[in-house]
Parts: C-alpha cells; structure tokens; sequence
C-alpha cells in the first residue's frame, strides 16, 4: 500500500527545505541573467562554487572570521564573472554560454585535483569552517515537530537562515528590477540594438547584470556549504545549473517570484515522485513490478522532465510567468 500522508509530508519538507533554498538562491541569479537580461549562463554552479570554496577556504586555511569569509565568497562570484563578462559579452550570447558552461567543469576539476589537497581539499571536500555558525544556531532541542513535520535543530537553523538570504535577495530584485536600472536591462533582453541606439552602454549594464546573478549564485554556495558543514567539488556538477534552470522556467523566467516558487515545486515533485516510486517498487508484492528499485532515481528525473516538456508546449511561460518574458533576442 501507498502512504500518501508519508508521500505528503516528505514534499512538504522538500517544499521548504535546503535544497529549494539552494537552488531557489542560484534561480534567483540566472533570472537576473536570463529572465531579465536575455544572457545565457550555462555555469551557474560554477558562482555557487566559489562562493562556496571562497568562504570556506578563507575560514578555515586564513583563519578569517566567518562574516569576513561570506564577503570573500560574494567577492568570488563578482570576479568570475568579469573574468567570464569582459572577452564574451561582446560577442552573441551563445559564447557565454560555452564559456560559463566550460569554465564551471573547470573550477571543478581543478577544485577536485589531488595537487589541491592541502588547499581545498580536493575529492575528500573541505570542513572546519562552519563553528561560529553552529555555534550560532538558537535551537537547543535536537528535533521541533510542526504540522505534523519533524525537522532537526540544524536543518530548521540552515532554514531560517537560508529562507531569509533568499527573501532579502527576492527583495533586492523587486526594487532592482522597477528602478531604471532594471528597465534597461528588459531593454536588452527585447533589442540590445535599439538599447545601444538610445545611448545606453549595453556591455556595461550587461556586465552588471552577470555580476549580480553571480553573488546570488555565490550566495547559493555559502549557504549549502553552511547548511552541510562541508564542502564537495563533485556535488557542483553541471546538472546543477539545469536543475536550477528547471525550477526558473518552471515558476517562470522574467518574474520576481518565479524562481523561487519554481525551486520549492521542482523539489515537491521530486520528493512525491521519489517517495511514490520507492514504495511502488518495495516489498515482496510491489506495485511496480516492472521497475527495478535501484532505477528509481533516474526515473524520478524522467517523469519531472517529462512534465516540463509538457510545461513548455502548453505554456512555455511557466506556472506564473507572463509570455512576452520568455522572447530571446539572441543577437
């Protein structure tokens, strides 16, 4: 038998949980980048990466105190991407996605290298700078039990504090994006050269725009690295930026809120997918039979994509977006 109030409460736990606030942080900055500045950014891992490795890295090898450390990691992704911005935005919007895309698999791999052991870590990960955030922590029971959800001390204190990155960031994008600012960024989006035609520096508000959607992505990173007390070059893999695209189209691109409703559904329909799946294919008599448990996990990502095609050829404009926002020019 099915135990839909099993199945319920897991993705409700999801529907809040770390992993939407990290990917609803990363969404958040490819919206910046692609729902209102039309620029494609194939590695926003890559951000999350050295947000997350810049703080760490400067806490526990400098030994700097974990506030200065956050600013070291928001300070990464704002350099990344002018290392990224300066030699393609220029060019068509196809070359920052090559090179995003390129140069998170790099950081990766060079994070993950046995030569940067004693610096990063490297496949082993990197611990030992989270102290002053656990200390931090104002839960004193080991467990709280709302609504019938049960969560740990340190997830529900990884919660708080990644739920309100996540709506100061929100925040931020709200004013940014009705400021003049934000309306010359939707002015790319539609036509760079009628933009470019009315004075405005396109390559600058463009350079401006991936900076941004990059600290939100380097945000990501330092929360998840936080909320996980460690750090593993391997779990910033490229999926992790579609996934984050995923949630983005799924709440709809070019909507302040899209991202991270996107986020906390993407992750719902996971979980319900995952849990529904394990308990059709258990036991001696499973309701599944044709599926093999250890399948399980691909086949979740099957049927959530699936819904996303659907999504997209019946309204491309995702849950709550407004079509006019989902035109590329590609120029």
């Amino acid at each position: 038998m099915i135990d839909f109030g099993a199945l319920l409460s897991n993705g409700v736990a999801q529907f809040i949980g770390p992993s939407a606030i990290f990917f609803a942080l990363l969404a958040l900055g490819l919206n910046i980048h692609f729902g209102y500045t039309g620029l494609l950014n194939f590695g926003q891992i890559g951000f999350a990466l050295v947000g997350g490795y810049g703080m760490g890295i400067a806490v526990a090898t400098f030994g700097l105190p974990l506030w200065a450390g956050v600013l070291v990691g928001m300070a990464s992704g704002v350099v990344l991407a002018l290392l990224l911005g300066i030699p393609t935005l220029r060019l068509r919007t196809d070359y920052l996605a090559i090179v995003t895309i390129a140069a998170a698999e790099i950081l990766r791999l060079i994070t993950r290298s046995v030569s940067q052991t004693d610096f990063t870590g490297g496949t082993q990960g990197l611990t030992g700078f989270g102290g002053t955030y656990a200390a931090a922590n104002p839960f004193t029971q080991q467990s709280y039990s709302f609504l019938g959800l049960t969560f740990l001390r340190n997830d529900l204190w990884a919660m708080v504090v990644g739920w309100t990155v996540v709506i100061l960031c929100t925040l931020l994008t709200f004013l940014l994006v009705r400021s003049p600012w934000g309306r010359v960024l939707k002015a790319i989006r539609e036509d760079e050269d009628a933009a470019r035609a009315l004075g405005k520096n396109v390559f600058a508000y463009k350079m401006q725009a991936l900076a941004l959607g990059g600290v939100f992505g380097a945000l990501g990173g330092i929360v998840y690295a936080l909320a996980t007390q460690s750090l593993t070059p391997d779990f910033f893999s490229p999926a992790q930026t579609f996934f984050a695209y995923a949630a983005l189209i799924l709440g709809g691109a070019g909507r302040v809120l899209g991202p991270v409703i996107g986020a906390m559904v993407f992750w719902f329909l996971l979980s319900i997918t995952d849990g529904f799946l394990r308990q059709a294919t258990a036991g001696a008599d499973p309701l599944l039979p044709f599926i093999e448990s250890q399948d399980v996990g691909a086949i979740r990502f099957v049927l959530v994509g699936l819904f996303l095609g659907l999504l997209m050829v019946f309204r491309p404009q995702g849950l709550f977006g407004r079509r006019q926002e989902v035109a590329l020019d590609g120029r």
